[in-house]
């Protein structure tokens, strides 16, 4: 039976990762929007993420029959603290009949399999929410040895970046101490940049539409080997 992995994603910036993934992988994933306020705040964030909004989109994904469902959305799991998060995919899982998880859970998760204990983040949100970001790795056991906040309000902002823009945020946002640089949100196009994101700062580099990606493939014990999807994928750095 051929797999296919389903995906949440809010609203529309950065979605065209995922047929570029797919491509790579060889894979089928489908992708459904639900709609709320792209906003990164926490109130609005707190509704994009409700457990109303999330079986809307399981029950979209449910004519695909997708073996996992995850909900693409870093900021929008991670503000719910790590109990509502668990809460929240929990509850998705029990509204798509799969297994679920989250962006937040996928980085965790990540970070783990790499063994990776030490990170910088490269954050498009304001101050607050990218705390909250921070707090939910800490409750994981991963260090956060710098966190960069860009500010940014919207994810519609995010995902008109560029992919030099996302590189120059890395890079100014990179800190000698970390093992790896994380870049949190779905709504930045990031997969076609990730090797030369790892080549460039010569370290791993884990971004959220290739966490979630991967995530995906976890809850249903698939491995995938596609090197131009970074470290996490059997790539690899080149020492800077």
């Amino acid at each position: 039976m051929s797999t296919t992995l389903g995906f949440i994603y809010p609203d529309h910036a950065a979605e065209d990762d995922y047929p570029y993934a797919a491509e790579l992988l060889g894979l089928r994933l489908e992708v459904t929007h639900i709609y709320g306020t792209d906003l990164h705040a926490v109130p609005e964030l707190l509704d994009l993420g409700s457990p109303e909004r999330l079986a809307v989109g399981a029950r979209q994904l449910a004519a695909a029959a997708p073996q996992a469902v995850v909900w693409a959305c870093t900021s929008g799991s991670f503000v719910y603290r790590p109990d509502g998060a668990a809460q929240q995919v929990q509850r998705l899982a029990e509204a798509a009949g799969v297994p679920a998880s989250s962006t937040s859970f996928a980085f965790t998760r990540a970070c783990e399999a790499l063994g990776v204990r030490t990170v910088a983040v490269a954050a498009s949100y304001p101050d607050d929410v990218a705390s909250l970001f921070t707090e939910f790795l800490g409750a994981a056991g991963v260090e956060v040895v710098a966190t960069s906040s860009a500010g940014i309000d919207t994810a519609a902002e995010v995902g008109r970046l560029t992919g030099e823009q996302v590189l120059a945020l890395a890079e100014a946002n990179d800190h000698p101490d970390a093992e790896a640089l994380l870049i949190p949100d779905t709504a930045m196009h990031t997969l076609r940049e990730l090797p030369r994101l790892e080549e460039r700062l010569g370290k791993r580099v884990l971004t959220a539409n290739q966490v979630t990606i991967w995530e995906a493939l976890r809850l249903v014990g698939r491995q995938a080997h596609a090197p131009a999807l970074g470290s996490l994928f059997g790539g690899g750095p080149r020492a800077a």
